[in-house]
């Protein structure tokens, strides 16, 4: 079992979540993936394992997820969110093409949260960067 799991494991305890097997499945998918899936690409994912476990279910695991602070939900504008459980600071490469979301890392930038306050007033409390392209299978294609 890696420590990432063993961590979200012990984090979901603590918070008294009682651990299911659809739930162990859906967190364990979670910290494999490196895909940023929606509901219905896990669903898909573990329907064979799983093949009375519905969308809810799948959903309403996400959400204790997102309060234990062990997933991000994303919106890109799409219409479908998607679920991150990489929940360190980093950025989003986005594929226009085929859609696909690629994580990278870089210094953050915590200096554009004091413009932002500086010019609108705003009590900043997060930021949020995504750069937009072509991925390397898109363009070789």
């Amino acid at each position: 079992m890696s420590s990432q799991l063993e961590h979200a494991l012990k984090q979901l305890k603590i918070s008294g979540v009682r651990m299911t097997p659809q739930r162990h499945a859906i967190l364990s998918f979670m910290l494999e993936t490196d895909t940023h899936p929606s509901v219905d690409e896990i669903f898909k994912a573990l329907g064979g394992q799983f093949p009375n476990m519905s969308v809810a279910t799948i959903y309403n695991n996400l959400k204790v997820f997102l309060d234990a602070g062990l997933v991000r939900e994303l919106t890109f504008g799409d219409g479908a969110s998607r679920f991150d459980a990489n929940v360190d600071e980093h950025y989003h490469a986005i594929c226009d093409d085929c859609g696909k979301i690629v994580d990278f890392h870089s210094p953050p930038l915590y200096q554009i949260e004091e413009i932002a306050s500086e010019k609108t007033g705003f009590i900043v409390k997060h930021h949020r960067m995504e750069v937009h392209g072509t991925c390397q299978q898109c363009s070789e294609a």
